[in-house]
C-alpha cells in the first residue's frame, strides 16, 4: 500500500512537471533552475545530520538555514535590480570581479562535493560500498568529466541535466508522501519522539555554518540574464526559495520525530538506511535520484567554472585547462578529505561568494542613500565572512 502511494506520488509529480502548459511557461522554467540547484545534494544528507545533532530542534535549525539563504538571496536580488538599471559605482564593479573569482573557486569545490556524493550513493547498494570504493568511483567520474569536457564539450550531456531535474523533484515528492504516511502512523500509535540535542554552544553554531551549502543554489538566477529579464529572475528566485523552504521544512519536520538516535550510523548515505525503514522502494528511488542529480549538477558546475575562469583571465587560461585544474583539485580533495569535510569547505566557499555579493549590495544601497538596507547588507557581509572562517564539518 505504501509503495503504491509513493509510486503514485512520483508519477503524478513527474506528469505535472512534464505538462506542457507548465514546463513551457517562461516563469516556471526560470524557477526550475534555482529550485533544482537548492533541492539537490543537500536534501540527501541534511535530514540525518540535523536529526542526529539537533534532535527535536532540527526544524528550528532548518528554518534558520533557510532564513540565512533568503537573506543572502535578497542581497543578490538587489544586485540584479541595480545591474538592470545600468548604474553601478566603481566599488560595485570591482567587487563583482572578486565575486566571480570566488564563485569559480566555489564551483571547483562543489563539483568535488557532488561527485563524492555520487560515489558514495553509487556504491552504497553494492558489495563494494565503503570509503575506498566510493573514492574510486568519484575519481572515475572526475576523469570522465574531464575527458568529455576536453574532447567534446558538455552539450551532449545537457539533456541529461534537464531530465534529472524532473526525476529528482518527482522522487522527492514520493519521499515526502512516504514520510508523511510513516509520521501519521507513528503519531497515531503515540510513538513520536523528542530526541535530545547532542551538540551545543559554539559547536552547534559552527556546524550550522558548515551546512549552508545545503541550501545554496538560488544564486543561479543571477546568471540567467541571457534568457530572462531582471524582473523574471528576481521573481523566479523568490519563488524557488519559497518552494524549497516549504519542502525542506516539511522534510525535516517529518524526519526529526520518528527515528530514535542511533537508528542508523551517521554517514553521507544514512538517508538510504532511514528510508529503507519507511518503505522498501525508497532506497532504490533515492539512489536513482542521487546518481542523476549529482552527475548533472557536477557537469553544470564544471561548465560554469571553466567558462568563468576563461572569461576572468580573458582567455589566458583556456576552458580546457580550467577543466584540468578543476579535476586535479577534485582528485586531491577526494583522496584527502571525507565527504563531510568537503561539504564544510563547499559551504565556506559559497559563504565567501555571498559575503562579497552582500558587500556589493551594501555599496549599492549606500550610493542610493538607502542607509537601512546598506546596514542590513553590511551585517550579512559579516555573517558570510563568519561562515567562511568558522564553518565546521560533521564530526
Amino acid at each position: 500500500m505504501l509503495n503504491a502511494l509513493i509510486l503514485t506520488s512520483v508519477l503524478a509529480t513527474g506528469a505535472l512537471l512534464l505538462w506542457p502548459r507548465l514546463s513551457r511557461a517562461p516563469s516556471w522554467r526560470a524557477t526550475v533552475t534555482p529550485l533544482a540547484s537548492i533541492i539537490g545534494s543537500g536534501f540527501l544528507v541534511l535530514g540525518p545530520i540535523l536529526a542526529a545533532n539537533y534532535g527535536a530542534l532540527a526544524p528550528l535549525v532548518m528554518a534558520l538555514l533557510c532564513l540565512a539563504a533568503w537573506s543572502f538571496g535578497a542581497a543578490i536580488r538587489f544586485n540584479i535590480a541595480c545591474r538592470a538599471e545600468g548604474t553601478r559605482g566603481d566599488a560595485e564593479t570591482r567587487l563583482e570581479t572578486v565575486a566571480s573569482w570566488a564563485l569559480s573557486f566555489a564551483y571547483v569545490i562543489s563539483v568535488c562535493y557532488y561527485l563524492n556524493l555520487f560515489g558514495a550513493f553509487g556504491m552504497r547498494l553494492t558489495p563494494w560500498h565503503g570509503e575506498t570504493g566510493a573514492r574510486l568511483l568519484t575519481s572515475a567520474m572526475l576523469l570522465t568529466i574531464l575527458a568529455v569536457g576536453w574532447l567534446r564539450g558538455f552539450s551532449a550531456l545537457e539533456r541529461m541535466e534537464q531530465v534529472s531535474v524532473g526525476l529528482k523533484l518527482a522522487i522527492i515528492a514520493g519521499l515526502l508522501a512516504g514520510l508523511a504516511w510513516y509520521f501519521v502512523d507513528r503519531a497515531a500509535a503515540g510513538a513520536l519522539l523528542r530526541n535530545p540535542v547532542t551538540i551545543s554552544g559554539a559547536g552547534a553554531v559552527t556546524l550550522a555554518f558548515g551546512l549552508i551549502v545545503t541550501v545554496q543554489g538560488f544564486e543561479t538566477s543571477r546568471y540567467l540574464g541571457n534568457s530572462y529579464d531582471a524582473a523574471t529572475r528576481i521573481r523566479s528566485m523568490r519563488l524557488a526559495q519559497c518552494l524549497s523552504t516549504a519542502i525542506y521544512m516539511a522534510y525535516i519536520a517529518l524526519v526529526a520525530y520518528v527515528f530514535a538516535p542511533g537508528t542508523v550510523a551517521l554517514s553521507e548515505t544514512a538517508i538510504i538506511d532511514l528510508m529503507g525503514l519507511v518503505a522498501p522502494i525508497l532506497p532504490l528511488l533515492l539512489t536513482a535520484a542521487a546518481l542523476a542529480a549529482q552527475f548533472s549538477a557536477a557537469v553544470a558546475d564544471t561548465g560554469g567554472a571553466g567558462g568563468l575562469i576563461e572569461e576572468l583571465t580573458r582567455g589566458r587560461v583556456p576552458v580546457r585547462m580550467a577543466y584540468a585544474f578543476l579535476v586535479g583539485t577534485g582528485l586531491a580533495l577526494t583522496w584527502t578529505l571525507d565527504v563531510f569535510e568537503i561539504i564544510s569547505w563547499a559551504s565556506r566557499a559559497f559563504a565567501l561568494y555571498y559575503a562579497i555579493q552582500c558587500a556589493i549590495a551594501a555599496a549599492g544601497a549606500h550610493r542610493r542613500g538607502l542607509m537601512g538596507k546598506a546596514a542590513w547588507f553590511a551585517a550579512l557581509t559579516t555573517l558570510g565572512l563568519a561562515i567562511t572562517l568558522f564553518g565546521a564539518p560533521v564530526e
